[in-house]
Protein backbone atom coordinates (compact mmCIF):
# COMPACT_ATOMS: atom_id res chain seq x y z
CA UNK A 1 0.00 0.00 0.00
CA UNK A 2 1.26 3.41 -0.67
CA UNK A 3 1.69 5.67 1.66
CA UNK A 4 0.39 9.16 1.47
CA UNK A 5 2.57 12.47 1.26
CA UNK A 6 1.74 14.75 3.86
CA UNK A 7 3.56 17.72 1.75
CA UNK A 8 0.56 17.57 -0.59
CA UNK A 9 -2.15 17.90 1.56
CA UNK A 10 -4.44 21.33 1.01
CA UNK A 11 -7.07 21.86 3.58
CA UNK A 12 -10.19 23.20 2.70
CA UNK A 13 -12.68 24.74 4.65
CA UNK A 14 -16.36 25.21 3.62
CA UNK A 15 -18.64 28.01 4.66
CA UNK A 16 -21.17 25.42 6.01
CA UNK A 17 -21.45 21.76 6.37
CA UNK A 18 -24.42 22.40 3.67
CA UNK A 19 -22.29 23.22 1.34
CA UNK A 20 -19.41 20.22 2.11
CA UNK A 21 -22.58 17.97 2.02
CA UNK A 22 -23.72 18.87 -1.97
CA UNK A 23 -20.09 19.56 -3.04
CA UNK A 24 -20.32 15.50 -1.56
CA UNK A 25 -23.53 14.63 -3.32
CA UNK A 26 -21.80 15.94 -6.60
CA UNK A 27 -18.90 13.71 -6.59
CA UNK A 28 -21.01 11.05 -5.79
CA UNK A 29 -23.03 11.45 -8.30
CA UNK A 30 -19.81 11.88 -11.03
CA UNK A 31 -18.46 8.63 -9.38
CA UNK A 32 -15.21 10.12 -8.22
CA UNK A 33 -14.23 11.16 -4.71
CA UNK A 34 -14.47 14.44 -3.40
CA UNK A 35 -10.62 15.36 -3.75
CA UNK A 36 -10.62 14.49 -7.58
CA UNK A 37 -14.20 16.07 -7.81
CA UNK A 38 -12.55 19.32 -6.48
CA UNK A 39 -8.99 18.65 -8.62
CA UNK A 40 -11.18 18.40 -12.07
CA UNK A 41 -13.02 21.55 -10.91
CA UNK A 42 -10.27 23.44 -10.41
CA UNK A 43 -8.18 22.56 -13.24
CA UNK A 44 -10.70 22.55 -15.23
CA UNK A 45 -11.25 26.34 -14.33
CA UNK A 46 -7.78 27.34 -14.48
CA UNK A 47 -7.65 25.58 -17.98
CA UNK A 48 -10.38 27.91 -19.17
CA UNK A 49 -7.86 31.06 -18.41
CA UNK A 50 -4.62 30.93 -20.12
CA UNK A 51 -3.27 33.44 -17.35
CA UNK A 52 -4.65 33.88 -13.67
CA UNK A 53 -6.28 36.93 -12.39
CA UNK A 54 -6.47 38.06 -9.67
CA UNK A 55 -10.28 39.20 -8.58
CA UNK A 56 -8.88 42.95 -7.97
CA UNK A 57 -7.65 43.30 -11.62
CA UNK A 58 -10.20 41.85 -13.03
CA UNK A 59 -12.81 43.91 -11.20
CA UNK A 60 -10.66 46.92 -12.94
CA UNK A 61 -10.29 45.05 -16.43
CA UNK A 62 -14.08 45.18 -15.89
CA UNK A 63 -14.59 48.57 -15.17
CA UNK A 64 -12.16 49.90 -17.62
CA UNK A 65 -14.36 47.65 -20.19
CA UNK A 66 -17.68 49.56 -18.89
CA UNK A 67 -16.39 52.98 -19.39
CA UNK A 68 -14.96 51.71 -23.04
CA UNK A 69 -18.62 50.21 -23.63
CA UNK A 70 -20.23 53.70 -22.16
CA UNK A 71 -18.07 55.72 -23.90
CA UNK A 72 -19.14 53.45 -27.45
CA UNK A 73 -22.76 53.98 -27.00
CA UNK A 74 -22.67 57.31 -26.36
CA UNK A 75 -21.17 57.95 -29.71
CA UNK A 76 -23.00 55.92 -31.38
CA UNK A 77 -25.96 57.31 -30.05
CA UNK A 78 -24.34 60.88 -31.27
CA UNK A 79 -23.73 59.36 -34.59
CA UNK A 80 -27.72 57.85 -34.99
CA UNK A 81 -28.59 61.02 -34.17
CA UNK A 82 -26.50 62.89 -36.99
CA UNK A 83 -27.46 60.22 -39.37
CA UNK A 84 -31.38 60.57 -38.81
CA UNK A 85 -30.64 64.41 -39.29
CA UNK A 86 -29.16 63.64 -42.85
CA UNK A 87 -31.41 61.10 -43.86
CA UNK A 88 -34.14 63.72 -43.20
CA UNK A 89 -32.59 66.26 -44.87
CA UNK A 90 -31.99 64.33 -47.76
CA UNK A 91 -35.82 63.13 -47.93
CA UNK A 92 -36.35 66.88 -47.91
CA UNK A 93 -33.92 67.71 -50.55
CA UNK A 94 -35.21 65.03 -52.73
CA UNK A 95 -39.06 65.75 -52.02
CA UNK A 96 -38.58 69.12 -53.22
CA UNK A 97 -39.40 69.40 -56.67
CA UNK A 98 -42.69 67.62 -55.54
CA UNK A 99 -43.55 70.61 -53.58
CA UNK A 100 -42.87 73.35 -55.93
CA UNK A 101 -45.54 73.68 -58.69
CA UNK A 102 -43.72 75.99 -60.77
CA UNK A 103 -40.80 73.17 -60.74
CA UNK A 104 -39.10 72.97 -64.18
CA UNK A 105 -37.01 70.09 -65.09
CA UNK A 106 -37.29 66.29 -64.98
CA UNK A 107 -38.55 64.82 -61.36
CA UNK A 108 -36.93 62.16 -59.81
CA UNK A 109 -39.33 59.31 -58.17
CA UNK A 110 -38.40 57.70 -55.22
CA UNK A 111 -37.09 54.38 -55.92
CA UNK A 112 -38.14 53.48 -52.36
CA UNK A 113 -41.51 54.22 -53.32
CA UNK A 114 -41.36 52.61 -56.44
CA UNK A 115 -40.10 48.71 -54.60
CA UNK A 116 -42.46 49.29 -52.44
CA UNK A 117 -45.33 49.34 -54.22
CA UNK A 118 -44.11 46.88 -56.64
CA UNK A 119 -43.09 44.15 -53.90
CA UNK A 120 -46.37 44.81 -51.70
CA UNK A 121 -48.45 45.76 -54.30
CA UNK A 122 -51.18 47.30 -52.40
CA UNK A 123 -50.65 49.65 -49.74
CA UNK A 124 -52.72 52.14 -47.68
CA UNK A 125 -51.00 55.94 -47.11
CA UNK A 126 -49.75 55.33 -43.71
CA UNK A 127 -48.36 51.86 -44.75
CA UNK A 128 -46.40 53.79 -47.53
CA UNK A 129 -45.41 56.54 -45.25
CA UNK A 130 -44.16 53.92 -42.15
CA UNK A 131 -42.42 51.78 -45.07
CA UNK A 132 -40.36 54.73 -46.29
CA UNK A 133 -40.00 56.18 -42.94
CA UNK A 134 -41.46 59.67 -43.17
CA UNK A 135 -43.13 60.77 -39.71
CA UNK A 136 -47.09 61.48 -40.92
CA UNK A 137 -46.53 64.55 -38.66
CA UNK A 138 -43.82 65.96 -41.38
CA UNK A 139 -46.54 67.49 -43.73
CA UNK A 140 -44.45 68.50 -46.41
CA UNK A 141 -42.40 64.88 -46.68
CA UNK A 142 -46.41 63.50 -46.51
CA UNK A 143 -47.27 66.64 -49.14
CA UNK A 144 -44.37 65.11 -51.62
CA UNK A 145 -44.93 61.24 -51.21
CA UNK A 146 -49.00 62.62 -51.92
CA UNK A 147 -47.99 64.32 -54.84
CA UNK A 148 -45.36 61.50 -56.44
CA UNK A 149 -48.37 58.91 -56.07
CA UNK A 150 -50.97 60.93 -57.63
CA UNK A 151 -48.12 61.80 -60.63
CA UNK A 152 -47.62 57.53 -60.58
CA UNK A 153 -50.98 57.49 -60.63
CA UNK A 154 -51.57 59.67 -63.46
CA UNK A 155 -48.88 58.04 -65.66
CA UNK A 156 -51.40 54.74 -65.22
CA UNK A 157 -48.54 52.74 -63.03
CA UNK A 158 -50.68 52.94 -59.94
CA UNK A 159 -54.03 52.90 -59.34
CA UNK A 160 -56.13 54.20 -56.28
CA UNK A 161 -58.76 52.35 -54.86
CA UNK A 162 -60.48 54.06 -51.73
CA UNK A 163 -57.56 54.44 -49.25
CA UNK A 164 -55.37 51.94 -51.26
CA UNK A 165 -52.81 52.45 -53.51
CA UNK A 166 -52.05 49.50 -55.73
CA UNK A 167 -49.28 48.92 -58.20
CA UNK A 168 -50.32 47.94 -61.49
CA UNK A 169 -47.74 47.89 -64.38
Amino acid sequence: MVKPDRSRYVWLYLPSKADKERWQALADEAKTPLSKFCISIIEERLAEEDEFKPRREMAKEMEALKAENKSLRDDLRQKSIVLDRYENELKRYRSQSFLEGDYLGMRRYSRELVEILKTRGKMDSYGILEALGVDPMESELVKAVSHQLEELEAYGMIEADGKWWRWIN
